[in-house]
């Protein structure tokens, strides 16, 4: 017997009204299985009374996630999902505040929401300097801040702060950074360009190919951050930002031009700031700071303790050691490797470093980040 299209159209209203039923039940069982999960996260919370947030904790249950994941989601989902639920719960037990590089729409408050979620309270600062002198004023719980960009290279501020502070790094986030030609216009005129574009120092530099090409007659402004850039965009009819999108939306400007960086896989790290770093979760990084001895073979010297015991060097950046004094060609050497203190081996590898180190300062063992 043949079907009439009202008959198959029947049947496929009847297969969707099927479908429907079958979510809201699984959307019914995941309220529920939410809600259990929030339950014990607060009994835990009232075990532990302490702090409460632990990063390679957090670690392990997104690794574990990963690893179980089933698909079709990807897996990038299925952590931000987790990170979501994670936060929501952690809320109930213990509020954070965070503070970060601001003011709000910058890549530093995007990549706080990607590393705590959604539910802490973000506090913008005016400066690096400001996002750590709220943490050792214990003004707030965290601080985000970028240390290096994988185009434009370190952030020498930041790099200054971690030899003079003392915070410890608890955790670290990297983020796929794409720079949009922003303005309160609809398009660009080819016959009238804009007075000047306006960002920050770092995202011109990521941009200059770009730049060349497309506006080279152009005065380039660098301000204090992406997000006082689209501010001042917003203002001035006449000029354009440099920014993300979050900043777009924020300031209500209209992206010109989008992905606009001269590499495509730019990205930014960031680290997390705190009064502790953080236990082993299994897969962490080692954040330190030293000075080698002003001798023939120092570097050498200093370094192998670490081939010595088997650990990886993931980082090496030096600078000049302004708070150190030892006059005016002193540097001090930026390091991250693999492994958290803790273990023997590189415990081992830290303690034959002092020794042979003018100056060292372990700055934090913490969670390597995911993605």
């Amino acid at each position: 017997m043949n079907m009439t299209g009202a008959d198959a159209a029947s049947d496929e209203q009847s297969e969707l009204l099927r479908l429907r039923a079958g979510i809201d039940r699984i959307d019914d069982e995941v309220l529920r299985l939410v809600s259990e999960r929030a339950r014990l996260a607060q009994r835990i919370g009232e075990i532990k009374q302490g702090t409460i947030y632990r990063p390679e904790r957090e670690a392990q249950v997104l690794r574990r996630i990963v690893e179980a994941n089933p698909g079709p989601l990807p897996d990038e989902a299925v952590q931000r999902i987790t990170r979501e639920i994670m936060s929501a719960c952690l809320a109930l037990e213990q509020p954070l505040l965070i503070a970060f590089l601001g003011p709000a729409g910058t890549f530093t408050e995007a990549a706080a929401r990607k590393h705590f979620g959604a539910s802490p309270v973000l506090d913008p600062c005016a400066s690096i300097d400001d996002a750590f002198r709220a943490v050792e004023a214990g003004n707030v719980n965290y601080a985000v801040v970028p240390v290096e960009n994988s185009t434009e290279g370190a952030v020498g501020r930041t790099l200054d702060l971690l030899l003079s502070s003392s915070v410890k790094v608890c955790g670290e986030v990297s983020l796929r950074v794409h720079q949009n030609l922003l303005c309160k216009a609809a398009a660009l005129d080819s016959s009238k360009p804009p007075a000047r574009i306006y960002s920050h120092a770092q995202s011109l530099a990521q941009c200059h190919e770009w730049l060349d090409r497309n506006l080279p007659q152009v005065p380039r402004i660098p301000v204090a951050s992406n997000a006082e850039a689209a501010r001042m965009a917003a203002e001035q009819p006449d000029t354009c930002a440099i920014a993300g999108e979050t900043a777009a939306q924020r300031y209500g400007l209209n992206i010109l031009a989008g992905n606009i960086e001269d590499e495509p896989n730019n990205t930014t790290r960031f680290l997390i700031l705190g009064s502790h770093d953080a236990g082993p979760s299994g897969h962490d990084k080692t954040s330190l700071i030293c000075s080698a001895q002003n001798r023939a073979g120092a570097m050498h010297h200093l370094l192998a303790p670490f081939a010595e015991h088997g650990i990886s060097m993931t980082r090496l950046e030096s600078r000049p050691a302004r708070s150190l004094g030892g006059g005016q060609w002193a540097y001090v050497f930026y390091i991250d490797i693999e492994g958290h203190r803790q273990q023997p081996q590189l415990a081992a590898a830290l303690q034959a470093l002092d020794e042979r180190a003018g100056f060292l300062k372990v700055l934090g063992s913490y969670p390597a980040a995911a993605m």
